[in-house]
């Protein structure tokens, strides 16, 4: 596990010397959830039944956000190929990059989540499940988000095309996720949705760093 430590302690050194690219997505995020109520309205009951799809779809658009520059800087330097070619795991310093891009990206959108979720009238243990969803599906999007942005790496109105290749295939989380926080107000268990979040992110944290180091060097050749 040492290159993946490794990688991963990189990439947040050089975050903490380009924090505006951090700071960016979590601005991206607060201000989207917060122009909801503004728009909509202070009907309580409203709020209450969109909150969670707004919350995981400003998740989701601002983890997307940030994806482009996920190995973009490394490989204009040629950093991606020294690590291509090095005796250490290619597919564990990807997943490194994919952890400190979900640490720096997505727990911080975790962590805002209740605070913001109080807009909408979300309250109690409704903001719990909707704490856990987003704990269980936001590392789901940066693995997925990882595979598109190795795919278009490189490739000219990249943004716009990973765009494409990664909002159909987040539909599921964000339908499981916001799912969930919506079968908690109705009374019913949450169990099943947590439970198919879980299961997709177990396959996705076995077989994308792989799908990622494949899509790199096809990149790279």
């Amino acid at each position: 596990m040492n290159p993946m430590w490794m990688s991963l302690r990189r990439d947040l050194l050089l975050a903490g010397r380009r924090r505006s690219e951090v700071l960016t997505a979590l601005f991206f995020f607060v201000v989207v959830v917060s122009l909801f109520p503004l728009g909509i309205g202070p009907e309580t009951a409203l709020l209450r039944r969109i909150g969670p799809g707004v919350l995981w779809v400003a998740a989701l658009l601002a983890t997307l956000l940030g994806l482009p520059r996920l190995f973009a800087a490394d490989h204009a330097d040629g950093t991606l190929e020294q690590m291509a070619l090095s005796p250490q795991s290619f597919a564990l310093q990807m997943a490194g990059k994919v952890a400190a891009h979900w640490l720096l990206c997505g727990l911080p959108l975790v962590l805002l989540a209740p605070l913001l979720g109080l807009q909408f009238g979300i309250e109690g243990d409704a903001l719990g499940i909707l704490m856990l969803s987003l704990l269980i599906g936001t590392p789901l999007l940066s693995l997925i988000g990882a595979i598109g942005a190795a795919l278009t790496l490189g490739v000219r109105g990249g943004g716009v095309l990973l765009s494409l290749l990664v909002l159909p295939l987040f539909i599921p989380a964000l339908v499981f996720g916001a799912g969930s926080v919506e079968a908690h107000t109705a009374g019913l268990s949450v169990s099943g949705h947590l439970s198919v979040l879980g299961a997709m992110l177990a396959l996705a944290a076995f077989f994308a760093p792989w799908a990622t180091t494949a899509s790199l060097r096809i990149a790279m050749e």
